[in-house]
């Protein structure tokens, strides 16, 4: 379905919506948001300003005291913010209502807004009216969720980058690229040939094909920014393991005791590591044999987390040699990206820190003493480098939405049929077919094609408020 900016499928902007928009607990400041048409007589009703004024004025502070219309109690104290449409975030009349933190406050101020005539807002739907008026498009609407999601600066900038609109800019060049193409097609196919100059249209679909791919680079990067890696820390029973994961995150989260099998369960922790968000997952020693119940639940828990994880670190000791439960470990995680994580070379002989070379062979190795933070520096740049390569942090991706690369996937593979087809004199009617599939998947990802499914599972997705 495709639709301009004045469409507005199911969802009503005419009413007044209200929500507290700052996160619930105790604060030193809470906001309550009113958009809509009502926005500026709800507040009226109950805001008494300090100073004798008739009207609020735009973007400036008003400083007063909430109180209930009906009893005349006095709620709070308050500052007030008018930003009249259309230069506001929804693009309608919107107030702020900035009181102090406490949840009994703000919630009996949100009730006085939804007794004056607002409705609560629902999940995402301020920024759906952002979206339908036309202030964002699809893919900035998206990035506002990953700023407020952002786990690192670098994934900050890269939701900043796309919150700013260059996703939007390549990608909305692209598409008018190929709707020129599309637009030609359908007038050749309409007209007759004298009438409709001859263009080849296999350059220009290259070109929009190249444009794609090299778009595509850098999704893989930008969704681990994002999404960031899970990492499971295995290895046999007093390797280190939890030494290791208190290491890496600079404290005592995991209890480390000389005794073998001290964690008994999965321990999940995340960890800023060079700006990549990475959930570390300490498991569970591994042993080939164990007659202990819990430790053997313990056991298959860590094996089930290796499944899940996106790469493991084996940790052996340093200062032994490699045992059997080392190398049934290893076949557990030949099949996933690993790092070979040598511990305890404190106590290392040179006979013990040379690893028999069948052992992990294809994975890098990293040498370090968790216990003395010896080698964690250099032990974190494999980390990164193992997660995204040479790519640096400067190098913003722009495509960090599993969505977007999808969409771009597909988007490329009809440019792909479309060139084939011009190429063997398929019917024009034919390619424009797949011109038009790559015009409507692009119109999907900044939202100038969108069904009302796709936005109801986008903005669900939304914190209230936002």
């Amino acid at each position: 379905m495709e639709f301009g900016r004045d469409y507005i499928i199911m969802y009503s902007l005419d009413d007044t919506i209200s929500a507290i928009v700052t996160s619930i607990g105790k604060s030193g400041v809470g906001i309550i948001k009113i958009s809509g048409p009502k926005a500026y007589t709800i507040t009226q009703q109950i805001f008494e300003p300090h100073r004798n004024i008739t009207q609020f004025k735009p973007y400036h502070l008003h400083y007063g005291k909430i109180h209930d219309p009906e009893s005349n109690n006095c709620i709070d104290e308050a500052l007030v913010v008018y930003m009249p449409k259309p230069h506001s975030y929804t693009c309608q009349d919107v107030i702020e209502i900035q009181a102090h933190g406490s949840l009994v406050a703000l919630q009996t101020i949100l009730e006085l807004t939804l007794r004056l005539g607002a409705r609560l807002a629902e999940a995402g739907e301020m920024t759906l009216r952002a979206f339908l008026n036309g202030r964002l498009d699809l893919t900035q609407a998206e990035a506002v969720l990953d700023v407020i999601d952002a786990k690192t600066e670098a994934a900050l900038r890269v939701a900043t980058e796309q919150l700013g609109g260059n996703l939007s800019k390549r990608v909305s060049n692209i598409r008018k690229n190929l709707v020129d193409i599309l637009a030609f097609m359908e007038a050749s196919i309409d007209f007759v040939e004298d009438e409709i100059p001859h263009q080849d249209i296999i350059l220009p679909l290259t070109k929009a094909k190249t444009d794609l791919e090299e778009l595509l680079k850098t999704a893989d990067h930008g969704i681990v920014y994002r999404q960031g890696v899970h990492v499971a820390i295995v290895g046999r029973p007093n390797v280190g393991k939890s030494s290791l994961l208190n290491a890496l995150l600079r404290g005592n989260r995991a209890i480390v005791t000389n005794i073998p099998g001290t964690t008994r369960d999965t321990l999940e922790e995340t960890v800023n590591i060079e700006g990549i968000p990475v959930v570390l997952v300490d498991t569970a020693g591994i042993r080939t044999q164990t007659t202990n119940e819990v430790e053997r639940i313990g056991v298959e828990r860590s094996q089930r987390a290796l499944e899940r994880a996106d790469m493991a670190l084996m940790v052996i000791d340093g200062s032994q040699k490699l045992s059997d439960a080392d190398w049934t470990i290893a076949k557990l995680i030949r099949n996933k990206p690993s790092l070979l994580v040598i511990n305890k070379i404190d106590l290392s002989s040179d006979e013990y820190l040379k690893i028999d070379t069948q052992f992990l062979s294809t994975a890098p190795k990293a040498y370090i003493s968790a216990l003395n933070n010896e080698g964690i520096p250099e032990l974190e740049k494999t980390i990164r480098n193992l997660i995204i390569g040479d790519i640096t942090i400067s190098d913003t991706p722009l495509v960090s939405n599993p969505r977007h690369k999808s969409l771009l996937q597909q988007t490329i593979q009809a440019v792909e049929m479309a060139i084939i087809a011009q190429k063997g004199n398929v019917s024009p009617d034919l390619v424009s077919i797949d011109v038009r599939t790559a015009v409507n998947l692009l119109g999907e990802i900044t939202g100038e094609t969108i069904t009302e499914g796709l936005l109801d599972t986008i903005f669900s997705k939304f914190c209230i408020g936002k």
